[in-house]
């Protein structure tokens, strides 16, 4: 009976160390906008749509400067302008990173189609980040 508790008890502490990376830090966002790209059709989508996937990392820059509208924000494709945030959409995204906030964005779906205007859909996020944990 001794000789199963030890051996239970050694079980024990490998699984718990095993397990230890489980509480790792998990990543969790809000969700702050779904739209579809603007702008497809004059910019390098086309050209790159063959090679986009959903889920992939889309970068956002504002253009405050932006003729057109003072609250563009650019959307790239692993370095190649594929377009914009919506005008309608957009005043969101523009103050929050106007503000410094960091924001993930991501393809969320992609559809064949002639519409420019449905082929893609990204998602912009809002990192949470857990608060610190003290032991």
């Amino acid at each position: 009976m001794a000789a199963m508790n030890r051996l239970l008890g050694c079980l024990l502490i490998g699984v718990s160390v095993w397990a230890a990376p489980l509480h790792a830090e998990v990543a969790a966002h809000i969700l702050l906008q779904d739209a579809p790209l603007a702008g497809f059709q004059y910019h390098a989508g086309k050209q790159w749509w063959s090679h986009m996937r959903v889920g992939d990392t889309l970068t956002l820059t504002r253009e405050p400067d932006n003729s057109h509208d003072a609250n563009a924000v650019r959307i790239e494709w692993q370095g190649h302008k594929i377009g914009y945030v919506p005008r309608r959409d957009n005043a969101d995204a523009a103050r929050f990173m106007d503000s410094g906030q960091v924001l993930v964005t991501r393809i969320s779906r992609l559809a064949e189609g002639r519409d420019p205007w449905s082929r893609i859909r990204f998602e912009i996020l809002i990192p949470l980040h857990p608060a610190a944990q003290s032991d």
